[in-house]
């Protein structure tokens, strides 16, 4: 038998049997490395030369199928088994791993020892028990606001001493692998951890698997490719920069995404999908973007990932051509995807807490003389008019009230959804606590029932899902939608002619977009996801 077996060999596969770490450090699953292995030219397989990285070793996954493939790959330069595989695991394949047992796991899955240097290795030239797949130790730089300078990660949570994990990542903590291993990557691939706390409220945390690609973009390997949630299209906590320089780097070459993220990692929910993708240092140009939804046919169309005029990646192929009709049509025939300044629905949205209470707000159950009603989580309650200091303009005008966490957050999103929970008819002498929104105001009841019945039409709720990144429904995601004359009860039918959609656009967003659920007046979940900042 190889020293490398095939997947025949390997059954059940123990790395598909693996619990996860965390919803933030996640095993990949052997079908994910091959499919982004599959990305890159095949031919770096048939080169003894080619060298790859994995700078977040967490079972070993990718080098043990990188190595498989380039054991076949030079099987006729290298007929002596042995000197084949010792060459591939020390010259071509290295890795950082993310802690000690992940460190263990590695090198059991692609060394088939825990120790490089041991007994059992299929590696015979190492010297050490780390091969080349290594811990350095490395630790957080904590700043005077109490936060990792490298990571944003909370002291409190992660100043651990010298004998307890510190998720101090070497890759993104100092360590440079191209110096540790004496070694320029041709490949750069792996699954970064995805968040760590940063000290605030509740589940607050900051993402740090930006913080893996910018690392990975500096060591200028040819290619890069990495697993990581797809929220960074449109939103995420301090993901600004970051996006705009992903979507206007035309060596982005290939993305799959994914809008349910277990249908990559089973069991696992990361609200706004997953998505991986290949970035190709010496080939730019236009990106292949496949988007995988619930088993239906892949939908895959070459086009640039920042449309002109959009701040966001519109995240649906179909949804291009839709949102270039309607915004077209707003426009005047400009193709720019933003809205002229007074056409923008989103300037009708309060921005998040818009009357200064907390979700946990309670307030009263019965009303007082002078008691203003308020929305809140878990029913109406009643609070002194005195006691609002926020938009208190708005308090005696009608308006809308939606929930700031939209419906169809578990595990698996599904189709075709709501897209936000059902709004409803704010009255005169009404607020809300920070579990809604509200929209408007409005100088009149019939006014505000106008756009009542615009929300509930499909193709609005589309146009915001086409800027909404994960739960969270806050004034940005309804960038994209058009303000209307509020004279009329708005049906689909009359925006779908409006806007000179075809049978199969209508067929798209209706199969996306389901009717609006009278029932879901607001998510229970009360705040949403703790990176949706408004």
């Amino acid at each position: 038998m190889s020293l490398l077996a095939s997947d025949v060999a390997h059954n059940p596969d123990i790395l598909t049997c693996l619990a996860n770490l965390s919803a933030d450090e996640v095993f990949t699953p052997p079908k994910l490395a091959a499919a982004m292995l599959d990305m890159l030219p095949q031919d770096l397989f048939r080169r003894s030369d080619t060298t790859f990285l994995d700078p977040v070793c967490k079972s070993g996954v990718f080098l043990r199928e990188i190595a498989r493939r380039l054991n076949d790959g030079l099987r006729d330069q290298m007929p002596d088994e042995q000197k084949r595989v010792d060459h591939i695991l020390t010259k071509q394949v290295f890795g950082l791993a993310t802690s000690e047992l992940t460190a263990a796991i590695s090198r059991r899955s692609v060394y088939c020892s825990k120790k490089a240097d041991g007994k059992y290795s299929i590696a015979t030239t190492f010297t050490t028990f780390e091969g080349n797949i290594r811990l350095p130790r490395t630790k957080h730089r904590w700043g005077n606001n109490g936060r990792c300078e490298d990571c944003g990660a909370s002291k409190g949570e992660y100043d651990r001493g010298e004998t307890r994990e510190a998720y101090a990542y070497p890759f993104i903590h100092g360590i440079d692998p191209r110096e540790m291993f004496n070694v320029r990557f041709d490949v750069i691939i792996g699954n970064p951890p995805y968040q760590l706390s940063d000290g605030g409220f509740g589940r607050s945390a900051s993402p740090v698997y930006h913080l893996f690609v910018e690392q990975a973009k500096k060591l200028e390997p040819r290619y890069l490719s990495m697993v990581i949630p797809a929220r960074w299209f449109a939103g995420g906590k301090g993901l600004d920069e970051f996006r705009e320089s992903m979507l206007r780097d035309d060596r982005m070459r290939s993305i799959h995404d994914y809008l349910s993220a277990s249908d990559v990692f089973q069991g696992i929910g990361l609200k706004g999908g997953v998505c991986y993708f290949l970035w190709d240092r010496d080939n730019p140009g236009l990106c292949r973007v496949s988007t995988h939804l619930m088993g239906w046919p892949t939908s895959t169309a070459t086009r640039p990932l920042l449309e002109s005029g959009a701040d966001v990646f519109v995240r649906f192929n179909e949804g291009v051509s839709i949102l270039k009709k309607v915004l077209t049509a707003e426009n005047g025939n400009s193709v720019n995807l933003c809205l002229t300044h007074g056409k923008r629905f989103d300037q009708l949205v309060s921005p998040r807490k818009p009357f200064g209470l907390v979700t946990t707000f309670k307030g009263r159950p019965t009303k007082r003389d002078g008691d203003v009603l308020v929305y809140r989580n878990g029913g109406p309650g009643y609070t002194a008019r005195a006691d609002i200091r926020m938009a208190t303009e708005v308090i005696d005008k009608w308006k809308l009230f939606v929930g700031r966490a939209g419906p169809g957050t578990g595990n698996r999103d599904t189709y075709p959804h709501m897209i936000i929970s059902t709004p409803f008819l704010g009255e005169p002498g009404s607020v809300s606590s920070e579990t809604y929104l509200y929209i408007g105001p409005f100088d009149s009841k019939s006014q505000a029932e106008s756009a009542l019945s615009y929300l509930s039409c499909r193709l609005t709720r589309f146009l915001i899902l086409l800027h909404k990144p994960a739960q969270g429904t806050t004034r940005q995601v309804y960038t994209f939608v058009p303000k209307q004359e509020w004279t009329k009860t708005w049906t689909d039918k009359e925006l779908y002619d409006m806007y000179g959609l075809t049978t199969s656009e209508i067929e798209f967003i209706e199969k996306i977009v389901r009717p609006m659920d009278p029932t879901i007046a607001a998510s229970d979940e009360a705040a949403a996801d703790d990176e949706d900042e408004d």
